[in-house]
């Protein structure tokens, strides 16, 4: 099965058809998908300007992230899922698209970057959150990590717009 026959699957699948002819399916799908961004990507936002120095720099790095963490994946979960749905409704288009593939990669890159920094810095965070400079590998992580997730939402923004032509 190719990929366009798997996307032609899935637009034609009742789920497809349900969310795309619904007056109330797909708006409240991409409305949960917006605010569960907004606080995912919001969220890791403070973190990653943390990491960077440039938000509450006297505030310890745990002490901002632990709290935080359920929030951000649990958010990024409700994303993904709500990702999926939307991509179900509109698929052959979508996949049309390459700003869709670049923000699949993009979200891969975000996620490798997030795992190098949990195998590398974060399980010794007591040795270095207390630093007034944090070291050069925690500062580039942050950075990469705003980088890659602004990727992703500007990516994510011109599906809709792309998806007319």
């Amino acid at each position: 099965m190719t990929l366009i026959e798997f996307a032609d699957l899935l637009y034609d699948s009742e789920l497809g058809t349900s969310l795309r002819e619904s007056i109330y399916a797909y708006p409240i799908v991409e409305g949960i998908h917006l605010i569960g961004l907004a606080f995912s990507v919001g969220l890791l936002f403070f973190v990653d300007l943390r990491l960077l120095g440039l938000f509450l720099p006297k505030i310890a790095v745990s002490a901002l992230f632990q709290p935080l963490r359920p929030l951000i994946l649990g958010s990024f979960a409700v994303t993904m899922v709500t990702g999926i749905l939307l991509f179900v409704a509109a698929a052959p288009k979508i996949i049309m698209l390459d700003v869709f593939f670049y923000k699949l990669i993009f979200i891969a890159l975000a996620g490798v970057n997030a795992l190098l920094f949990e195998l590398k810095w974060g399980k010794r965070i007591d040795e270095w959150e207390f630093e007034k400079i944090l070291p050069k590998g925690v500062q580039y992580a942050g950075g990469i990590s705003l980088f890659l997730w602004s990727l992703v939402l500007i990516s994510g923004r011109l599906i809709p717009y792309l998806n007319y032509k």
